[in-house]
């Protein structure tokens, strides 16, 4: 389970045996969400928050720093999905300290 983020608490990751569209999962303290992140022509053109069978939500701050990182970082994202599932790349985990908005 590749981890791609830590930011104030949350982390940010794929699961291993993961299928497309392109997607990630916040995690915090048991609460998880997921983003759907939407590739038309190779640009981003729109997230989509979700929640996760079986699993509490992330909280309204948690939810607001998942955003905040997801929309920031979407094309990267998107990257390190190519890398990881398609050319079977690693990904290096990035601890993130500072606000991104």
């Amino acid at each position: 389970m590749p981890k791609l983020y830590e930011y104030f608490g949350l982390i940010v990751m794929f699961y291993a045996n993961e299928h497309d569209p392109v997607h990630v999962h916040g995690k915090s303290q048991g609460r998880e969400s997921r983003a759907e992140i939407v590739v038309i022509n190779g640009d981003v053109s729109e997230i989509r928050y979700t929640m996760v069978a079986g699993k509490a939500p992330l909280d309204l701050n948690e939810m607001r720093y998942f955003e905040e990182l997801v929309t920031a970082r979407a094309d990267e994202i998107v990257s390190k999905w190519i890398d990881f599932f398609v050319l079977h790349k690693s990904v290096k985990p990035e601890r993130i300290t500072r606000r991104l908005k």
